[in-house]
């Protein structure tokens, strides 16, 4: 196995590669300028001395290969992920401050997602067309077309009116008081993770249901084995491999959906980062952001696949 990751790991230099120049190209045509955003905010009279001296103060007075290989160089020999433009803090600073409240929301958010769809989806293949089966499957259809940011608004909007109560708008570190960070993040998290375990909840079941017409199956039947011996011990285990690929690819989904999430419960994560360095044309800052949810959602599919050993003792990593 440690061949394999080694492998493994190896092979995502060249996809950083090919991420970082995509991400570093791309931000750079998003309608607006950065330089003209900064003289109007601060009312500098934007002539062409002032306007050039700016540009020669943030080094983009450059071609724009020569800018990437500058960025490059600085990540790959100092760890350096350059600076904001707006406040020559260091990129690596927010992620240090930012990172952690998005994995949180993102590591909860799953939790929830899977309390929600793992349980629900066994239960309704084990009781195929019953009205069970029927509730769960329309409670899966519901969460499909319910939108995350319509359920938070509504969580934001309906009990203030009614009970008075809203989340908390001031954000508590973890490292402060764990019972109310927790207490602040759990709303989010769920309806982050309502949102996601809609297509979880559906892919289980259908899977679920593909197991149970195994013969292996029958014969634990035939055997007098207990109901949740069977399907826990035998059924499920073999339909979760479908599930964690599945979870895996909803990494990303897990970043852009705190965006919206972020933003509506004020919670200081990575989403909320990306949205005010996107308003703001902060280059350095939206790069940096890309690239470490990149080797995130990078290294969580690596994940995925090791955990496919676990579950399936046919599984051999040469």
């Amino acid at each position: 196995m440690r061949n394999y990751v080694l492998r493994r790991l190896l092979a995502l230099l060249p996809t950083l590669f090919f991420a970082s120049l995509i991400v570093f190209f791309t931000v750079r045509l998003i309608p607006g300028d950065v330089i003209d955003l900064m003289l109007s905010q601060n009312d500098v009279s934007a002539d062409k001395m002032s306007r050039d001296q700016v540009i020669r103060a943030l080094g983009l007075d450059v071609p724009i290969w020569e800018q990437y290989l500058r960025w490059v160089g600085s990540i790959v020999f100092k760890g350096d992920l350059g600076k904001s433009l707006w406040h020559s803090t260091p990129v690596t600073e927010y992620l240090a401050q930012r990172l952690p409240v998005t994995l949180e929301l993102g590591l909860i958010a799953m939790i929830v997602g899977l309390l929600i769809a793992v349980p629900i989806g066994v239960y309704s293949a084990m009781r195929q067309d019953t009205k069970g089966d029927y509730i769960a499957r329309s409670f899966s259809i519901l969460l499909l077309a319910v939108p995350s940011f319509w359920l938070g608004t509504m969580v934001m909007v309906f009990p203030s009116i009614w009970w008075g109560w809203s989340p908390a708008i001031e954000y508590i570190k973890f490292t402060e008081d764990p019972w109310q960070n927790f207490k602040q993040m759990i709303v989010p998290g769920v309806v982050l993770g309502a949102a996601l375990s809609a297509i979880t909840m559906r892919l289980t079941r259908t899977m679920m249901l593909e197991v149970l017409r195994q013969d292996y199956i029958r014969t634990a039947w035939a055997k007098g084995l207990s109901e949740p011996l069977v399907v826990l011990r035998h059924g499920l285990r073999n339909a979760l491999i479908p599930v964690v690929t599945l979870v895996g690819l909803q990494a990303p989904l897990l970043i852009g959906g705190a965006v919206i999430i972020e933003q509506i419960f004020v919670i200081p994560g990575m989403g909320l980062l990306l949205l005010d360095a996107v308003n703001q044309r902060d280059y350095p800052v939206i790069t940096g952001v890309f690239l470490v949810v990149g080797v995130a959602v990078m290294l969580i599919n690596l994940l995925v696949d090791l955990s496919y050993g676990l579950l399936d003792p046919k599984v051999r990593f040469r």
